[in-house]
């Protein structure tokens, strides 16, 4: 990691870079990964119970806001893709819940699939990370993750 002048927790006054840095738990220094996901699952509960047609608008709409929220603290951070900016997590952990139980050992295993994926970042994952410019670049692996995590769920799910 680059270290930087501005510190993460520094931006949080400001709603847009709160968001982006997972409402601070970006801004704790080991895992910020980890910490990032487990807020998004901790919130969660706030859109499973919508039905399956807003739900995906809501994915929809937390994704393209993303893709700004993150460049744009990634800017004012002066480091693409910060590991302190963790929305891109929230939004990768929710498509991986998306149409699961919500029994807790599904949702410690979407836990785990998702944040074994975008740790290991198997292709295309990666070469998305590598080339995707600015907060796209940002928002895509930890949603090709999440779709990841989501489809080998279902799999298992369905008995394959």
């Amino acid at each position: 990691m680059t270290e930087t002048a501005i510190n993460p927790r520094a931006l949080l006054r400001d709603p847009g870079h709160c968001l982006a840095l997972g409402l601070g738990s970006g801004c704790i220094r080991k895992a910020p990964g980890t910490w990032g996901t487990l807020a998004g699952l901790l919130l969660y509960s706030l859109i499973a119970w919508m039905p399956w047609p807003v739900y995906v608008g809501v994915l929809v709409l937390t994704f393209v806001a993303g893709v700004y929220l993150c460049e744009r603290t990634a800017r004012a951070l002066g480091v693409h893709d910060h590991p302190a900016i963790v929305w891109d997590e929230f939004v990768g952990i929710w498509l991986a819940l998306a149409l699961q139980p919500t029994a807790l050992v599904w949702l410690l295993f979407a836990f785990v699939t998702f944040r074994f994926f975008d740790i290991i970042k198997p292709w295309p994952i990666g070469w998305l990370d590598r080339r995707a410019p600015g907060g796209m670049g940002i928002m895509v692996d930890d949603v090709v993750a999440g779709a990841y995590a989501l489809v080998l769920m279902a799999l298992l799910q369905w008995g394959f």
